[in-house]
């Protein structure tokens, strides 16, 4: 079983993803994990530090899962189909929450808060890590990068209309549509 600071780190990454960061009390964490506020605040003497240790939590599982597909997929084609694919594995809880990075820094961005630029180093990953698939690939840095730009802008915004609209479909046919460009730019760099 995780300590309380595991605990209280993964209550409060589910609440942020579900309720959004504003929207969750420190009194909703501590009832979440099932400890009282003042053992909550023994751990983490405000709800920022809370959401620092959910950030760092998110780029550890960004990285552990981008490292698990460089080990498990043949080619950077593959790899970057793992990325896109997350739209499906994943589409239950996007379309009753959106995407928990894209979410988690478009709340950020409105309250204008201190943790952005670190919630958006989560998008940084995944573009550097889209871009060196794309490089590898056969594109050039400048190329791979606008690529990588592209393809995580298309992915966010079908968690944006899968939000909206909880269309299974939509997310079905922009996959496949994913897929179909990156066959594209697979055979012609």
């Amino acid at each position: 079983m995780p300590d309380t600071r595991t605990q209280i780190v993964e209550a409060a990454d589910t609440l942020f993803y579900q309720r959004g960061f504003d929207h969750t009390s420190l009194a909703d964490i501590a009832a979440a994990v099932g400890i009282a506020r003042g053992n909550l605040t023994y751990h983490f003497k405000a709800k920022d530090q809370i959401l620092a240790a959910v950030i760092d939590r998110r780029l550890a599982n960004t990285q552990a899962m981008l490292d698990a597909w460089e080990e498990a997929a043949d080619g950077p084609a593959a790899r970057i189909t793992s990325f896109i694919h997350i739209l499906i594995i994943n589409q239950a809880k996007i379309m009753a929450h959106g995407c928990p990075v894209g979410t988690l820094s478009n709340e950020l961005a409105k309250l204008d808060h201190a943790a952005l630029p670190d919630a958006a180093r989560i998008f940084t990953l995944f573009r550097s890590w889209l871009a060196r698939q794309f490089t590898l690939l056969g594109h050039n840095d400048a190329r791979a990068d606008e690529l990588a730009l592209h393809l995580l802008g298309r992915s966010q915004g079908v968690a944006t209309l899968a939000t909206a609209f909880k269309d299974e479909d939509f997310i079905r046919r922009e996959v496949a549509a994913m897929r179909d460009w990156l066959s594209t730019l697979a055979d012609q760099p």
